[in-house]
């Protein structure tokens, strides 16, 4: 295992958005293709529920309802049904929202945020440059960095507990291009990497279920196929990111990792390949 401890993983997702695949893929297609807003639901064995991201939910569609923040919708149709939002799946799983102690947010994009506000009691765990890169930013700024500010609760910063420059860190000694990792709990279950370069301050995790690694790589790329077969997204894409070569960067070692560990389950957020490989169709 690459983690110390094992934890439950479930691979969900919550709503979809419509996008040309050309965009995030060199060559693909100019027709239109789903890209599933996915979140994941880790189980620790002793802090119990812990979500990595949340898709979307509802509340996109009133935080999106008038000008200017309505062009989101436009310019990246969303699809969302009642019953997918992460609180709902989890409800359904007999986990009530409140049981949910921790939320590690990969970055602050709307489709990851989404869902934020329906857990009451979760404790917020991010990259502080992540936060700090959208906080500050006028309506129209903040709507260009895919960030939707109602989309979090008002006690958000009392909430947070926020990875900073002092944080614990483990080293990471399998081989990967990363020197060490964020211990996100201080017992090696949660390892948190910077995978800047799509937005400032994003993570990607690394966690173990006992019988398989993963690496939740969130929008460090959009498909398996990017990392597969060195297909990286066309230049376009590069005016929605907050530093090019640091998304070159980050495509880079993924693609390394995926060669250096062919068994490693690496995940983007967006891809319907590894939700359908290795998502569980529900909260198990």
């Amino acid at each position: 295992m690459m983690t110390s401890i094992p934890v439950s993983v479930s691979i969900l997702s919550a709503g979809y958005c419509v996008h040309p695949e050309i965009l995030t893929l060199k060559g693909g297609t100019i027709r239109p293709v789903a890209f599933p807003a996915g979140y994941v639901l880790l189980r620790h064995p002793q802090h119990g529920p812990i979500l990595f991201d949340t898709g979307y939910s509802a509340r996109f569609f009133q935080e999106t309802a008038k000008l200017p923040a309505s062009l989101y919708r436009h310019i990246t149709p969303v699809v969302f049904k009642e019953g997918e939002s992460a609180v709902e799946r989890l409800r359904e799983a007999g986990i009530p929202p409140e049981e949910i102690r921790y939320m590690v947010l990969s970055h602050f994009h709307a489709d990851h945020i989404g869902g934020v506000r329906d857990f009451p009691r979760a404790k917020f765990i991010y990259l502080q440059k992540a936060y700090e890169a959208v906080r500050r930013l006028g309506t129209i700024k903040a709507l260009r960095a895919g960030f939707l500010p109602g989309l979090l609760p008002e006690d958000f910063a009392a909430r947070s507990l926020p990875i900073g420059e002092h944080s614990p860190k483990r080293p990471l000694d399998f081989g990967l291009p990363f020197r060490d990792a964020y211990d996100l709990l201080g017992d090696g279950s949660l390892l948190a990497v910077e995978m800047s370069g799509h937005a400032a301050g994003m993570i990607g995790l690394f966690v173990s279920d006992g019988g398989c690694d993963y690496l939740l790589c969130a929008d460090t790329v959009w498909s398996s196929r990017a990392f597969r077969e060195n297909r990286r997204p066309h230049p376009a894409a590069s005016l929605i990111m907050s530093d090019r070569r640091e998304y070159r960067l980050n495509f880079d070692r993924l693609r390394q990792i995926h060669e250096n560990f062919p068994d490693l389950r690496i995940v983007p957020s967006h891809c319907r390949e590894a939700l359908a490989r290795w998502g569980t169709g529900g909260v198990k």
